[in-house]
């Protein structure tokens, strides 16, 4: 796996991904929990499946 989710990118994931588990924690929504985890793991992982497709990448050193 390629890193394809820069440094500011992870940030904004990482504080979206807590939000939406406190949120869906406190109020007993497994969407909304299950999405804040996957959320969550792309910026702990700094890779995003969906971004392949696109060729996206949003700040990490490409690898030669």
């Amino acid at each position: 796996m390629k890193c394809n989710v820069g440094k500011i990118d992870r940030v904004v994931r990482a504080v979206i991904g807590i939000g939406a588990l406190a949120y869906g924690i406190t109020n007993s929504n497994i969407v909304v929990d299950v999405i804040g985890g996957i959320v969550l793991l792309t910026a702990i992982l700094g890779w995003c499946p969906l971004y392949i497709p696109f060729k996206i990448n949003t700040g990490c050193r490409s690898e030669s």
